[in-house]
């Protein structure tokens, strides 16, 4: 789908669509690009950063989820840290690494949330980018701390606390 930036970004996307129901959600483009902005603004990346996002399917994250995490089932998002600090030469970013999300367990997970899919799919898009950017939720402590800050930039997008219980 291409590149996602602007000279004000200092993270850069490369959004990729491998099954045709995330166009069920308009403008995918522009709503990522403004995360990106805005989380941006909120990390204070030191250098330019870029990541990839596979807007993707169960079977494509049960692969990964069972590759990677030695785990036989789908998830909602799965993040890949690159662990490169280094700059590409070409482009003079580093990149932080890449991030599936699956379209049947979000969309699955919104409607029994009774959230918009948009909304659930930018509480997962946050919450790849912060784990690529080095936050987790092993401890309480960790756990509470990605999510002020989720709730914070869903916040400026008008999505609601997806923490609070509806």
């Amino acid at each position: 789908m291409g590149q996602l930036h602007s000279s004000q970004m200092s993270l850069e996307l490369e959004l990729i669509q491998d099954d045709d129901r995330w166009k069920r959600v308009e403008n995918i483009d522009f709503i990522c690009a403004n995360i990106a902005r805005t989380l941006s603004s909120k990390l204070s990346y030191s250098q330019p950063v870029q990541a990839a996002v596979l807007l993707t399917d169960d079977t494509r994250l049960f692969e990964l989820n069972a590759q990677f995490r030695n785990q036989q089932k789908a998830t909602n998002v799965l993040s890949f840290p690159s662990g490169d600090n280094e700059p590409d030469p070409d482009t003079g970013n580093i990149y932080l690494g890449d991030i599936a999300i699956s379209f049947d367990t979000v969309s699955k997970e919104a409607e029994e949330a009774n959230k918009p899919l948009k909304n659930h799919l930018m509480h997962m898009f946050v919450h790849g980018v912060l784990h690529l950017s080095g936050y987790d939720h092993e401890t309480d402590q960790e756990a509470d701390e990605m999510e002020q800050l989720e709730t914070e930039i869903l916040k400026e997008f008008g999505v609601p606390d997806p923490y609070e219980a509806s």
